[in-house]
């Protein structure tokens, strides 16, 4: 793994100047993923949304590396045709054998969790040498900040209101980890801006496998959270802390937890922060607020034993 000092002398492959919110743990993601791709070339897909919309209003793109939009639902497919083109040309003797070149899709949990997970599953099912990256930041923000099967249960968005008929979304989050892991692939990890170097070594370890990898990345998201900008990395941190948001990683089929939280803190930690669940601290939902802490502790304890913990 590159020390911090050596990263710092890699090649910036996300320039600044794009229009991302200030604070948005999308191009915090990106950075650091692409930076654990080393010196070789990459070229990037990426969903429609937050990330794409803004880093690429034409006629400017914020990309150093070759750049390729698609439909929202398709980002795998796409980076997965680019990856059988290229096999296809060695085979054919139009690239050298010997050529590298890195393949990367990035994807919002929109058009990962949901309709991009057929196409995912079928990248992934077909072993492409490719590393796919959800940022997480639990909602469709690019479009209005909707629920998604990311959104934690209880958050408030405007297709999960709160009111007399509910507290905000009434489902449980999808544990898009755990299904990915289970296509057995080579590596599929969950990390988390807040913690650089484990995002940074899971992005080496994704680029450096023979086939599929998949990283889940949790990144706030200031607007549709309902927090201030610049503590979007501090929230993202206190997730971890709680174990709303484990990291760990599955190498092989073998699980293992890459950062250990001795003693989590309560949800509530994490919710208080977020105007998107204010309405949660009230004291007439402390039970529904005990049924998250309750279904969080699962999860964990879940997570814990696949690791084997």
């Amino acid at each position: 793994m590159p020390t911090l000092r050596e990263l710092t002398h890699r090649e910036d492959r996300l320039e600044g100047g794009h229009r991302l919110c200030a604070g948005c743990g999308a191009s915090i993601a990106v950075r650091q993923i692409l930076l654990g791709a080393g010196t070789d070339p990459v070229i990037a897909g990426c969903a429609t949304g937050c990330l794409e919309v803004s880093t690429t209003i034409y006629p400017y793109s914020s990309w150093k590396v070759p750049f390729i939009h698609n439909a929202f639902e398709n980002s795998s497919a796409t980076i997965s045709g680019v990856e059988a083109a290229f096999k296809g040309l060695k085979r054919a003797g139009k690239i050298p054998a010997d050529k590298k070149v890195k393949f990367v899709a990035f994807g919002g949990d929109g058009g990962t969790y949901d309709i991009g997970l057929q196409a995912l599953s079928g990248a992934m099912e077909r072993g492409h040498d490719m590393v796919y990256v959800c940022y997480d930041n639990g909602a469709y923000m690019n479009t209005g900040i909707q629920r998604s099967s990311a959104t934690p249960r209880g958050a408030w968005a405007t297709t999960a209101e709160v009111g007399k008929a509910q507290q905000g979304k009434i489902e449980k989050r999808k544990d898009l980890t755990s299904i990915i892991a289970a296509h057995g692939i080579p590596y599929a990890a969950q990390a988390s801006i807040s913690h650089w170097k484990d995002l940074t070594t899971k992005s080496e370890k994704a680029f450096a496998v023979e086939g599929p990898a998949f990283l889940n990345v949790l990144a706030s998201c200031p607007r549709g959270w309902r927090c201030a900008y610049n503590k979007s990395v501090e929230i993202a941190k206190v997730g971890v802390q709680t174990g709303y948001w484990p990291l760990f990683e599955v190498e092989d089929g073998v699980w293992r937890m890459t950062v250990k939280v001795r003693e989590r803190k309560p949800i509530e930690e994490f919710l208080k922060s977020q105007g998107r669940f204010r309405h949660l601290l009230k004291p007439e939902n402390a039970e529904l607020l005990a049924e998250i802490q309750a279904e969080v502790d699962a999860h964990w304890e879940y997570i814990l034993g696949r690791c084997g913990e």
